[in-house]
Formats: C-alpha cells, sequence, structure tokens
C-alpha cells in the first residue's frame, strides 16, 4: 500500500481528447486460441500481450460502450505514457504468472453465478455482500477484481479516485466505499464471525501477491517523488488478478490484500464531505509489513480489513493523487426490492 514515498500527484491533462477510431472491442467478441483442457470465457484473448501494448487493447477488456464514453475512457488510458492509466511501465515491470498458469489456478473456483449476475444489473464478476447470512439483505456489489475487473488480466494503476469514480459510473456502477469494502474482506457469507484477513486470521505473506522486495526488483532505486522519476524508476510487478486463487474473502473476492493498494471513498464528518481512500497493499507489502500485536514501527502497517489508514486524503471533487501500485474495483447499488 501507500508506504513513506512522498505523495505523487497528478492534475487531469488539459490537452483535447484523442478520436476514438478504433473503438474498444466487444469482450464476448474477443480472438481466442483455444487450450483445449481449460475452461475459460469466450471474451478470452490469449493473442492479447499480457501487458496492453496499445490503448485500443487494454480498452477490449471493458464491456461494450457507447460512442461517448470510449471517448471518455481513451482520453484517460494510453499504455507506456506517465500519468496516464494503464499497467505500469512495461520497460521496467516484471511479471511472474502467466495468463494460461493463471486460469489453471482458477478451474474449479466459483466465481459468478447467474443468480448473483442478475442480482448485480447484469455486471460480470460482481457479487452481492452481506452479513447477515441473508443473500436477499445484499445492498452493494463489489467487483470480484480489480479494475478492469477481468479474471487473469493485469490491473490497471495510474488511477486517481476522482478518476475512478467517474470511471466506475461510466459503466454503471460507482466507486466503492470503505465500509463496503470492507465487509467485502472480512464478512462471512454464513453470517459467522468476521475474519482478520480476507484469507484467515493469521497473515501469511505467501498467499498473495505480498512478498516481492522493491529493493531487489527496481534498479535504480524506486524514486517516488514526482511522476517523473515514479515512472522511470519504479517498476509495477503485479500479477494477472486472481493469480493466487487463494487470497479471496468468503465471497469470492480476490486479491483485496497485494497486487496493488486500491482507492475508494469515505465520508469525512469533520470536513463535511466524501473524501479518497486509499487501502489494502501492494506487492511490495512484505517491506512494511507488520502482524497485529507486534511493535509499531515507522513505515510499517498491519495490512487488516478493518485497516483505516490516512493516506493522501484528498477531496473527491478532486482527488487527483496517483501511484504506480494504485488501483481500484467498482461497486453497484442492488435496487431496493419492490412492496
Amino acid at each position: 500500500m501507500e508506504t513513506a514515498a512522498p505523495a505523487v500527484e497528478a492534475a487531469p491533462a488539459a490537452e483535447a481528447a484523442p478520436s476514438a477510431t478504433a473503438t474498444a472491442t466487444a469482450v464476448a467478441t474477443a480472438t481466442a486460441v483455444p487450450r483445449s483442457d481449460l475452461q475459460v470465457p469466450a471474451w478470452v484473448d490469449w493473442t492479447r500481450p499480457a501487458m496492453a501494448e496499445t490503448r485500443e487493447q487494454l480498452l477490449s477488456l471493458l464491456p461494450t460502450l457507447s460512442e461517448k464514453d470510449e471517448t471518455f475512457f481513451a482520453f484517460h488510458i494510453e499504455p507506456g505514457k506517465a500519468a496516464k492509466m494503464n499497467q505500469g511501465n512495461p520497460e521496467i515491470a516484471t511479471h511472474e504468472v502467466s495468463r494460461e498458469r493463471c486460469w489453471r489456478g482458477l478451474q474449479g473456483k466459483a466465481l459468478q453465478t447467474a443468480d448473483q449476475k442478475k442480482r448485480c444489473g447484469g455486471h460480470d464478476y460482481m457479487v452481492p455482500i452481506y452479513a447477515d447470512g441473508k443473500p436477499a439483505s445484499a445492498r452493494f456489489c463489489i467487483d470480484q477484481f480489480e479494475f478492469p475487473n477481468r479474471p487473469c488480466e493485469l490491473p490497471v494503476v495510474w488511477s486517481g479516485a476522482t478518476q475512478a469514480h467517474q470511471m466506475c459510473k461510466k459503466l454503471g456502477k460507482r466507486l466503492c466505499r470503505q465500509g463496503e469494502w470492507m465487509q467485502a474482506c472480512e464478512a462471512d457469507p454464513a453470517g459467522g464471525e468476521p475474519r482478520r484477513y480476507a484469507y484467515g486470521d493469521e497473515l501469511d505473506l505467501e498467499i498473495c501477491n505480498t512478498n516481492k522486495r522493491a529493493g531487489e526488483l527496481n534498479d535504480p532505486p524506486c524514486d517516488a517523488r514526482t511522476v517523473k522519476t515514479a515512472w522511470e524508476t519504479c517498476g509495477t510487478h503485479t500479477e494477472p488478478s486472481g493469480s493466487f486463487p487463494d487470497c479471496r474473502s468468503r465471497f469470492g473476492v480476490y486479491d483485496l490484500h497485494g497486487n496493488v493498494a486500491e482507492a475508494m471513498i469515505r465520508y469525512d464528518h469533520e470536513e463535511g464531505e466524501r473524501v479518497s481512500q486509499l487501502k489494502g497493499s501492494a506487492f511490495f507489502y512484505v517491506d512494511v509489513h507488520r502482524r497485529p500485536g507486534d511493535e509499531r514501527q515507522k513505515e510499517t502497517y498491519v495490512d487488516v480489513c478493518r485497516h483505516n489508514p490516512r493516506w493522501h486524503v484528498q477531496s473527491m471533487l478532486k482527488a487527483w493523487h496517483v501511484n504506480y501500485h494504485l488501483g481500484f474495483r467498482c461497486c453497484y447499488d442492488i435496487p431496493e426490492p419492490k412492496k
């Protein structure tokens, strides 16, 4: 998650939006090279590079968009460019898990059921969340994977909370609230006791993508003082979402710990406004980890579901903080049942 590295800010670019001449491809029509022994959705494209090289490749992971919304996404997304939303700097990022290996790890894992998809407004890879053991009581759904919410695809980083919220809204969702994220992490669908971590009550640095030491992967060392220095020196050493199949909550929400930290919304009662909240941890959490009960040390933190930090808090009207390890996921409001 956020370490002692200085804040990296990027205000929205003032340049004109690029023309969306090559629009996002509907995921259902993605070209696929068969892997006869794997059960995967039709949208999986084995020929697409693991790290998107073009805007069109990254946009192809999204649902079909209107021309206006495609233009909006195309303006904010651009692989290989600092301060634009992408999957990191391809010149220095490293990834150990292939798309195929990730899908092999998810074989037999329950993802989204037809009923869950219906309750979540028809959105793929979302699940309803509730804490009382009664599915009918769920009032919101959450993405199972980090944006773009596609299993076995690399998450998007360099995304500010304000931009993320706008993108979620364009998809018919919204940015998650902190309380929702916590509930998705700790709650038991059967109504049992909450967990300390999504996967259990004891810290395990191997079960999620949290065990990569930044000093061993970045040469020269990561310098996060500015967008430029962070882009040039800080590798986004993520893995495809879901690559660690046991790094999931009991609701089937993946990578709530590790891979990328996540931006969300919190209401600040003192300020009387909605502000950005950064939570979770990133791939280098091993460098800053602390177990519950351990002596507090500077630059370490306990990444439990209920951790409530105050990193780079900004009004949601202008929450532009971005970083090489910061992503997000979306939530969806389940309509009130008709009386």
